[in-house]
């Protein structure tokens, strides 16, 4: 729908939504049903991209995460600080082993249905997840990751899903057994993919689950009142029967997806939005106004390398791409306070015991990343004959964001200046389609991103593990794998130390396989009023939340 103001938008709302201006009601043998009106201050905020889907388990992006962590609660959540807090748990009890959890519910959380959210609810979404015929990209966070009892096995079609190791013990106790202890364990938890899910409204709605407000259930802090498929804009309204309601002061958020930096500005001055993430020259604007606020994404944008490819199998020309281009001038051509990146991980994410950054400042890897024109060149004419060419014409795939597309000019420019004989043709194609055209191979190489599902390096190291369904170029050393392996089930897995040891290892074998060239690190240009607080802003799991914002 267009924009329209707060006030609007709060009587449209009313007048759409039944039981408008009534107390909660509740239901025989049931929790109290959300008022449905909009009693409190409307957020306007910008999207980059359209949504994937609002499906807790299927969801696969940042975007689509936000809205989703804006109507449901798992059984943690995370903190504004970024600490783990409680959320449908009250109470977690884990094993000597590490290997037995049991968490005590709240009695009082309730589905906008009115129906009680209960352990099996949570046993339903986590089998929901690891069964094949969801087609989860995200099952992997309950096998590889979350290390639950007969997830691999469910995964690879070998057990039911029934068999997963996790139990409703009674309404309101949920037991979860996993196959080896995993020191980070809690902080999967406010990840999507272990929210819950209702059984009875999922098969009701069958393929329509999750389409629009009448195919979506909450037991968060917003319902969802406006949304299809495509959509350019979603509404949501306060849950005022969220059982912490009380602390929640917006009366709803109101997005809208806007590709332009500058149209997003417009919107923005007009004072039809409250909060946006700029691009492009929007950025050189407003980058000295005093509601200008630039916050590091936790996003590494890398080059994916299909190994598939008889061009890109060639090291020698990915490590001719690699020294080929200038980090520290991409990064200053987007003027959005992102930063170059020289490796797999990300800077000021993943911290150890005694709080060493797992990646230092400076090019940690300069044989493998640094800007080398010179050793680039040297590169790409070892790689023109091994490859019998003279020349070599190659594309590169990028999904058709405003700093997206500025960072594949630009890496076009100066390949083309540096390595005689080369053409880069760019294909930039919705965000969407780019992921879907890199799970099937059909690419030469692209620039990918991952942004951090918990504070650990395994959120991006497992991705290159060979059948992982984000190691889009098909790398495959088996090294690397049983590395891996010993880091997650293996025999380091309870090794703080030396776990984080072979972690290391592990990115250096990425990097001196050039498996990835890295290119820069995200950092969101956003605008927000003066009048808006409170917006917690995290680099894991789910960047946004508003459940303490005031406006």
């Amino acid at each position: 729908m267009k924009h329209m103001n707060s006030c609007a938008l709060g009587i449209v709302l009313s007048l759409l939504l039944l039981g408008c201006g009534k107390s909660p009601v509740v239901q025989q043998g049931r929790g109290p049903l959300p008022e449905k009106k909009v009693s409190g201050p409307i957020l306007n905020v910008s999207l980059d991209a359209t949504i994937d889907t609002l499906d807790q388990q299927v969801s696969v992006y940042a975007t689509s995460f936000e809205l989703i962590g804006n109507m449901i609660d798992g059984l943690m959540q995370m903190a504004d600080d970024g600490s783990v807090k409680y959320a449908c748990a009250k109470e977690m009890q884990v094993s000597p082993d590490g290997l037995h959890y049991t968490f005590k519910l709240r009695d009082d959380v309730y589905w906008s249905n009115g129906e009680p959210v209960t352990a099996h609810d949570f046993v339903y979404g986590w089998q929901r997840a690891i069964d094949p015929a969801t087609k989860s990209e995200y099952a992997f966070m309950i096998s590889d990751i979350a290390q639950i009892k007969n997830a691999t096995a469910i995964q690879a079609g070998q057990m039911e899903p029934n068999q997963l190791g996790v139990r409703a013990r009674d309404n309101y106790t949920f037991e979860v057994e996993l196959q080896t202890p995993v020191s980070y364990f809690d902080q999967l938890l406010y990840f999507c993919t272990f929210y819950p899910a209702n059984q009875t409204f999922i098969e009701k709605c069958g393929d329509k689950y999750a389409t629009s407000p009448e195919t979506c259930l909450s037991n968060g802090a917003f319902l969802l009142t406006d949304y299809k498929v495509g959509a350019t804009s979603i509404s949501f309204i306060k849950n005022t029967a969220y059982y912490d309601a009380a602390k929640i002061k917006l009366g709803g958020i109101h997005y809208e997806v806007i590709n332009s930096g500058e149209e997003a500005l417009k919107k923005y001055q007009s004072g039809q939005l409250d909060f946006v993430e700029l691009s492009g020259d929007a950025v050189v604007q407003m980058q000295n106004s005093p509601e200008f606020k630039p916050v590091d994404s936790g996003f590494l944008y890398f080059l994916t390398f299909n190994f598939d490819d008889p061009l890109f199998a060639n090291k020698n020309l990915r490590l001719a791409i690699a020294n080929g281009i200038d980090r520290e001038l991409i990064a200053k051509e987007m003027a959005d306070g992102s930063a170059a990146a020289y490796g797999a991980i990300p800077r000021g994410f993943a911290f150890s015991q005694t709080g060493q950054d797992f990646t230092p400042a400076g090019v940690e890897f300069p044989d493998v990343c640094s800007y080398n024109p010179a050793k680039a060149r040297d590169y790409f004419e070892k790689a023109k004959k091994e490859l019998g060419k003279k020349s070599l014409e190659v594309e590169l795939l990028t999904a058709d964001g405003e700093t997206q597309i500025i960072c594949c000019e630009s890496m076009k420019r100066q390949l083309e200046r540096n390595l005689n004989g080369i053409k880069v043709n760019i294909r930039s194609v919705e965000k969407k389609e780019r992921r879907k055209i890199m799970s099937s191979g059909q690419f030469q190489f692209g620039l990918n991103n991952w942004g951090p599902d918990y504070a650990d390096p395994m959120t991006y190291l497992a991705m290159w593990v060979t059948g992982n369904s984000n190691n889009m170029g098909n790398y495959f050393n088996p090294a690397y794998n049983a590395l891996i392996a010993s880091c997650t089930d293996g025999e380091l897995c309870t090794k703080i130390a030396e776990r984080w040891a072979a972690m290391k290892q592990a990115e250096i074998m990425i990097m001196d396989d050039a498996a990835i060239s890295p290119v820069y690190q995200k950092c969101n240009a956003n605008l927000i009023k003066s009048n808006v607080k409170g917006v917690a802003f995290h680099a894991v799991a789910i960047n946004k939340i508003y459940k303490n914002t005031t406006k």
